[in-house]
């Protein structure tokens, strides 16, 4: 497993450009043995084991962000090397080691007997770091499949995570009336009408900080552009990309309240801040950004089944519980109902920067821990 999840470190798979991972995914589950192996219409790489009727699902996504500071890293950052019993490189937290872990423990899983009446599917999903949960939509419509249970192996630090915030992603427009840079007076300037817009975007945030919930939410612009006839001209067009991430108390009604109060009052409009993007097999992915909060029960049967797990595994009970900031491919089976869970190694904090890596040893627990839930759940 230590040798698989390098070679997938080494093999550099940027979001749409995910081809040459996918094939050595595939390449390894029929290497284990997987009774079915094979990339989908979308590019999506996907195994089965077993073909009971409880069916479990495993998901890890292959697409990782890009490195831009190559020079920079203290390794390599596609050496998979690993040094001081960590394993660094991009992708190494988020997620490739957690997608291999549940691809081995497949196949140990029906190495050690656990299968029967299950059925076990493991993904790697293209263009999660875009388009949360639309790769795994697309690979369940084909496959006209619907879980009984789901496995979200992003970076938890192997601690079982019972969700994630939600998200709601808008872009704002103000309109304004172009004229020639001697004579301001004679237009409105774009820009400056979305001047109080970010300052309440701002405040919004500020506001949200300071809740005395444990988890709060947050609200961030992330991008701004104007229109300008030219450098001599008033904009007359101007646009922002706000962020926000809800916590578990907060509803995507109320982003859309909060939405219309940032405009109020100004020559604005806002739309919800859809994503386009084309896979690398050509498949067109359009992502709503747009989904309430997800958390599983702490009795739940999946909850307890993976607390099971864990326990044979580490001996001794989870200290603690997780639940991610970030969004993931869990909106697709939480919004068809399927219970799902969250659990993988590596530091989440450490996804997405220079010098990533993460320890060998969580890997394999996170395998061990995949595969005795088969078992138990």
């Amino acid at each position: 497993m230590t040798a698989f999840t390098q070679k997938a470190v080494q093999t550099q798979s940027y979001s749409d450009r995910e081809e040459n991972l996918a094939r050595l995914i595939a390449d390894e589950m029929r290497a284990l043995g997987f009774d079915e192996a094979f990339i989908d219409a979308t590019g999506n790489a996907a195994g089965r084991v077993g073909n009971g009727k409880k069916v479990i699902h495993f998901d890890g996504h292959m697409d990782t962000v890009e490195v831009n500071d190559e020079d920079m890293w203290a390794l390599p950052p596609f050496s998979g090397t690993i040094l001081d019993e960590m394993l660094w490189g991009r992708g190494s937290v988020d997620m490739k080691g957690g997608l291999c872990a549940s691809i081995v423990a497949a196949a140990l899983a029906k190495e050690m007997g656990y299968l029967e009446g299950k059925t076990v599917y493991v993904t790697g999903t293209v263009c999660e770091e875009y388009c949360d949960g639309v790769s795994l939509r697309h690979f369940y419509q084909e496959r006209n499949l619907r879980p009984d249970y789901c496995i979200i192996c992003e970076p938890s630090d192997n601690v079982i995570t019972l969700g994630h915030k939600g998200k709601g992603q808008a872009r704002v427009h103000t309109r304004g009336v172009s004229a020639h840079g001697s004579a301001p007076e004679k237009g409105r300037n774009a820009v400056y009408e979305m001047a109080q817009i970010i300052g309440r975007v701002d405040a919004l945030n500020r506001s949200l900080s300071s809740s005395a919930e444990g988890i709060h939410g947050t609200a961030v612009l992330s991008d701004i552009s104007c229109e300008s006839a030219s450098l001599n001209a008033v904009p007359g067009a101007c646009s922002i990309y706000v962020d926000r991430r809800l916590s578990p108390a907060q509803s995507i009604d109320d982003f859309r309240r909060e939405m219309d109060a940032l405009i109020l009052g100004k020559d604005a409009w806002w739309e919800v801040g859809t994503l386009r993007r084309r896979s690398w097999t050509g498949k067109d992915l359009v992502y709503e950004p747009m989904h309430d909060p997800w958390r599983i029960g702490r009795d739940d049967h999946l909850t307890v089944s993976m607390e099971k797990a864990y326990a044979r595994v580490m001996g001794k009970g989870a200290d603690t519980n997780g639940f991610w900031d970030f969004g993931t491919n869990a909106v697709t089976p939480v919004a068809m109902g399927i219970p799902t869970i969250g659990f993988g190694p590596g530091d989440y904090k450490l996804a997405h920067m220079r010098d990533e890596r993460c320890p060998v040893s969580q890997i394999h627990e996170a395998c061990l821990v995949y595969a005795a839930l088969i078992d138990v759940i």
